[in-house]
């Protein structure tokens, strides 16, 4: 245990402080998005790009470039939920249906397998957890942008297959991490599934 509360003071306080506001500001953004506050979309622009930094600093490039698909679904979704169509004031909380479910499922895996290839190619450690984390990440990404509930679902999964390789690896500050975002992902999708019943026609 004092291994884990060691880890976690050092994590945070010997991040530099770009890492530890976009550290605050990813969860701040998660929140506000289980409140489906528009507010999530500025503070998680903020985070990517200071992200981005990070991962350039590290010579990270993939999650570094993966920044950049981030912050294109969240300009995205910033648009989509501050345009509905002209019957609604608002983006209504909606599902998919299972064709289109399983036909994201099968591109998200189709996904994996592709850029876990390249990447193992360019020398990854390991390539088909980042694969896996970056395309199902981006899927959910998207979905949120579309209010869809099968967002939460996939986030879900990215946070458990993110905590599975770090508790493997002994990386305890982002299974603590992690293990946040995983609550944050359970909590958005009751928040979500209770909006979607009370927006459902009668």
């Amino acid at each position: 245990m004092s291994a884990f509360l060691d880890a976690l003071w050092h994590g945070f306080f010997d991040a530099s402080w770009i890492e530890q506001t976009a550290t605050v500001l990813g969860l701040l953004g998660v929140w506000l998005a289980t409140r489906q506050s528009l507010a999530n979309f500025p503070i998680g622009l903020v985070q990517v790009v200071l992200a981005a930094i990070v991962f350039a600093g590290q010579r990270l490039y993939a999650d570094m470039s993966l920044q950049g698909v981030y912050f294109i679904a969240l300009v995205y979704g910033w648009w989509c939920w501050t345009h509905p169509n002209h019957r609604r004031s608002r983006l209504p909380v909606t599902r998919l249906g299972t064709t289109q479910l399983v036909g994201l499922i099968t591109l998200g895996l189709i996904a994996t397998a592709g850029w876990g290839a390249l990447l193992a190619r360019l020398g990854d450690p390991m390539p088909w957890r980042d694969a896996f984390i970056a395309a199902f990440g981006v899927l959910s990404q998207w979905l949120e942008a579309r209010k869809k509930i099968e967002a939460w679902g996939g986030w879900v999964v990215v946070n458990i297959a993110g905590l599975a390789v770090y508790t493997a690896i002994g990386l305890y500050w982002f299974v603590f991490l992690y293990s946040l975002y995983l609550v944050l992902s359970f909590i958005g999708l009751r928040s979500w599934s209770i909006s979607y019943r009370q927006d459902a026609p009668a």
